[in-house]
């Protein structure tokens, strides 16, 4: 299978590259900094592409079977957190380039945020989510608006009739982590252990997108992956 990866370089985007790569896939991985480029070999090969620009992205998709949009509000874009719209900028730009590639398949990294802890509450709409990050997370309150912003590109990606399938994780992250294999799959809601907890670790979630890039289980669907 044929993978393209944009935000490669990123610690999720990297890590979808080496599991997709240890099962014999082709990749191609995507950076828009040139600076940033490894090395090609047989298994990966590297490109330039801006995924804020539909025309950039549909110059370099041609011939993949998929491709998975793994930005995240950290290194790859300038100033993700003060310019949160980029999530769904890249959304539209996204959407807009697979109109002239209609049989690639998109699958999206996205946020716990949109996820829900109640019917028809997500948790960036929990009381306190916003005020709580500081402590919890180390990271500034101006964060709600990336979580925010990725409500809305998940939005974006709904009202698509594209082929899309959209990953939320758990709500923490862990990293570096241990490749289990041992994850639950889920809808909407947040999966929460009986302690309360919610994660799951990178190599995790890697596999977990590899997974649906040879499934297609969840077309035109998000679903979550947890411990």
């Amino acid at each position: 299978m044929r993978i393209g990866v944009f935000g490669a370089t990123g610690a999720i985007g990297g890590r979808i590259v080496v599991e997709a790569v240890d099962r014999g896939h082709q990749v191609t991985a995507f950076t828009s900094d040139p600076a940033r480029l490894g090395d090609n070999d047989e298994a990966v090969t590297w490109r330039v592409a801006d995924v804020l620009d539909p025309e950039s992205i549909a110059a370099n998709i041609g011939g993949l079977d998929v491709v998975v949009q793994a930005i995240n509000a950290g290194r790859g874009v300038p100033d993700t957190i003060a310019n949160a719209d980029v999530l769904p900028r890249a959304a539209s730009s996204m959407v807009k380039a697979l109109e002239s590639h209609p049989t690639v398949r998109l699958i999206v990294m996205g946020g716990a945020g949109s996820l829900e802890v109640a019917p028809g509450l997500m948790v960036v709409d929990v009381e306190g989510f916003a005020e709580g990050l500081p402590d919890a997370l180390g990271v500034p309150v101006e964060y709600v608006n990336a979580v925010r912003a990725g409500v809305e590109a998940l939005g974006l990606y709904r009202t698509s009739n594209r082929k899309w399938a959209y990953i939320s994780p758990s709500a923490g992250l862990i990293k570096p982590g241990e490749r289990t294999g041992r994850f639950r799959i889920g809808g909407d809601q947040l999966l929460v252990r009986s302690d309360g907890t919610s994660d799951i670790s990178l190599e995790d979630l890697a596999m977990a997108a590899v997974d649906e890039a040879e499934t297609a289980r969840h077309v035109q669907r998000r679903f979550t992956v947890g411990y």
